[in-house]
């Protein structure tokens, strides 16, 4: 995995992160090696070089390199190390909000249960929560959204659990559709995103990477506070830059676009990181993030996709305090607990740095 970016080391929050697709290397060896599950690579520099290298096709095949993290991630002790590492690694790349999401149904083949994988999963996020600390001192807060693959029949029983377990657990903040996109759009999983939804349980679904602008709009229609990647909003953008009606809509609701732009390159939505629209979406007002998706497939962290993406995009120092304000602002946790750390470490590290640079315009 490539190390965080060095210079300038600050604060950042993230809200599309998927758990199993951070995993470390080193640790899927160690985990596969004790239940004998064949690996492609020996080391985990190889390992992590396979995961990238095969993660740069299609959404379908970024998908199916899963087959080499979920088996070793079916026990109660593997879900709580991979959460608590997860923690710390993102503290050491300076992220100080985080909301971090994983699908419990792909972890019951070993006998746990639905809660048991939850709660071995926030037990490593608390551990890791009391443990790390950025480089400046500052700890990370994480959150959780429980995600349900669109193309399997759970749906219903993620949401509820979401909802059930979330009154006793205010860590839990949101709800997911995610899972291959095509032939599966929201309103499939409209009672399942109306649970969530009635139960207080915030709404986040995966809508616009492979598909056009409709599925989006689908999404929005059910309920969507955020959406995951919504590339295909750029599709309907007026030559004035002025947001066509599906991107019109997520901006007078306020839907923040969980956009992750090295993954969307993998996966085809996008041509390469100069290319992908999100600059273009956010000068045309929309409510946009910077994303990593799954760091491990990536090869990437928090901080070296934020300052890569910057560089790509021309985005301003101006800018980019913006996009990760937008983030903290747009997360699905306590907001008492979000301003706080957006008012006390993240606007004073920035307003610092803005005050070094020089104030330039975007493309």
């Amino acid at each position: 995995m490539t190390t965080p970016h060095p210079t300038p080391r600050l604060p950042l929050a993230v809200l599309h992160d998927h758990l199993d697709g951070g995993a470390r290397p080193e640790t899927l060896l160690e985990l596969a090696a004790d239940i004998e599950h064949p690996m492609p690579a020996e080391t985990p520099h190889a390992l992590a070089a396979w995961f990238v290298a095969a993660a740069n096709t299609d959404l379908d095949t970024f998908l199916a390199t899963f087959e080499h993290i979920t088996p070793m991630l079916q026990t109660r002790d593997a879900l709580r190390r991979i959460a608590y590492e997860s923690v710390l690694d993102l503290a050491a790349d300076s992220v100080v909000y985080a909301e971090q999401r994983f699908a419990p149904e792909e972890h019951l083949t070993a006998g746990l249960s639905l809660d048991a994988v939850v709660e071995a999963v926030q037990d490593g996020f608390a551990a890791g929560m009391r443990d790390a600390r950025t480089p400046d001192g500052h700890p990370v807060v994480v959150n959780t959204i429980l995600c349900a693959l669109r193309t399997e029949p759970h749906s219903r029983d993620i949401a509820s659990l979401a909802v059930r377990r979330r009154g006793d657990d205010p860590r839990l903040v949101g709800f997911d559709l995610a899972g291959a996109e095509r032939g599966a759009p929201a309103a499939d999983h409209a009672q399942a995103l109306r649970i969530a939804h009635e139960g207080g349980v915030s709404v986040t679904v995966h809508a616009g990477e492979e598909t056009g602008p409709d599925y989006v709009a689908d999404a929005l229609t059910h309920g969507a506070r955020r959406i995951g990647h919504g590339v295909s909003l750029i599709e309907e953008l007026t030559a004035d830059g002025t947001p066509g009606p599906v991107g019109a809509e997520a901006l007078r609701r306020g839907v923040c676009l969980e956009l992750a732009p090295t993954s969307n390159v993998q996966t085809g939505a996008a041509r390469s990181l100069a290319d992908h629209p999100l600059a273009r979406l956010l000068r045309a007002g929309l409510p946009v993030t910077v994303n990593p998706d799954n760091r491990l497939l990536s090869g990437i962290t928090v901080s070296s996709e934020f300052h890569a993406v910057a560089a790509a995009q021309g985005l301003t120092p101006q800018e980019q305090h913006h996009i990760c304000r937008t983030a903290v602002l747009a997360g699905f946790g306590d907001p008492e607990e979000r301003h706080r750390i957006l008012h006390t470490v993240i606007d004073p590290a920035w307003t610092a740095h803005l005050a070094s640079a020089p104030r330039t315009s975007g493309r």
